[in-house]
């Protein structure tokens, strides 16, 4: 090999040398970990899973227990309905079928009063034969639930055509009213024993006021003067209210303790001659029964009509001071009062 041959061949080595040197080295080929067992649920968030701030459970999202279930009590009048809401309170989830300005002796049960009553695990009535419609809905309800009667043990006045059980209006007698409410806190203490001692409480409570309303309307009535001490109705329905605090019964406009009873022209004529004979001084109109007669025998006797104010078979509207029971007696009493002075 010539001098100018071995220069070149020497040059070429040292040139492949320095390209080798220069070149970068060969990247390692990744590996692919294999999947875990642990399901999404329970994965560390990465970065781009991260839980926003909306995602993060809050104090509303976690389950709070389950309210205790409440006895479910149905009650038929106004005035059963009023006395079990005091007993039962906040224990009890109350349906109340009649409302207020309802008239129990006319009154026609709904759909809505069939599913209430299948519905129920306690229903309190009346008694005395007041629901004439109560035995078909709780047949046509299948209902098993028990009965409180809270009529039991209350000395029942001798009825008449259209009420041969005896007369049902208990409840103006504040005495009978305290029966009434002791026999449904009997009732509710027996089907939630749970409650009893509260269902006790409440009665106690509500027996003084009673006590209380029952002192108060005898002393009223006691400020008439005796010679006008008469009373004249709509229907004959405040019976227990006349015996116990000491009023004289002339007559009643409808001459039945049922308000579906229509009189005759001789029953009317007789009325009037009974309120002038007597020298009564007002009739007393109903809030639930219709003042149009009373307004017409008024007129022909002479005398003025306190017109729909007196609650006889319903309690009173909310708000109107006479959706309790005590509230309703006292409400009666004064106007009683104020208009036979």
């Amino acid at each position: 090999m010539s001098r100018t041959s071995l220069r070149a061949f020497l040059l070429s080595f040292v040139l492949l040398g320095v390209v080798a040197a220069c070149a970068p080295a060969p990247t390692p080929v990744p590996t692919v970990a294999p999947p875990t067992a642990a399901p999404i649920a329970t994965r560390a968030p990465t970065a781009t899973t991260a839980p926003t701030a909306t995602s993060v459970p809050t104090a509303t999202s976690v389950p709070t227990a389950m309210p205790a279930l409440k006895l479910k009590v149905v009650a038929t009048t106004t005035q059963v309905t009023a006395l079990t809401k005091v007993v039962g309170g906040d224990y009890i989830d109350l349906v109340g079928i009649l409302g207020a300005g309802v008239d129990p002796h006319e009154y026609e049960p709904t759909p809505s009063d069939v599913r209430a009553f299948a519905g129920a695990q306690l229903i309190v009535e009346n008694g005395v034969g007041l629901e004439k419609w109560l035995d078909k809905v709780i047949q046509n309800s299948g209902t098993k639930a028990p009965i409180i009667d809270s009529s039991k043990g209350v000395n029942i006045r001798k009825g008449d055509e259209e009420e041969p059980q005896g007369d049902p209006h208990i409840w103006h007698s504040a005495v009978n009213a305290i029966i009434m409410l002791n026999n449904i806190r009997d009732g509710l203490a027996q089907a939630d024993p749970a409650h009893a001692d509260t269902f006790k409480a409440n009665a106690a409570a509500y027996e003084k006021k009673l006590n209380d309303l029952d002192k108060y309307i005898t002393d009223q009535i006691a400020s008439i003067p005796v010679a006008n001490r008469k009373f004249v109705s709509n229907h004959d329905a405040f019976g227990y209210y006349l015996e116990r605090y000491k009023l004289t019964f002339v007559g009643s406009v409808i001459p039945s303790m049922d308000t579906s009873f229509e009189p005759s022209a001789k029953e009317l004529a007789d009325l009037v001659d009974a309120i002038k004979a007597q020298g009564v001084k007002a009739i007393f109109s109903e809030s639930s029964v219709n003042p149009a007669l009373s307004k017409q025998i008024a007129q022909d006797a002479g005398v003025k009509v306190v017109d729909g104010a007196l609650y006889g078979d319903t309690l009173g509207p909310p708000g109107s001071g006479a959706d309790t029971l005590d509230g309703m007696l006292k409400i009666n009493t004064d106007l009683i009062v104020s208009n036979l002075k």
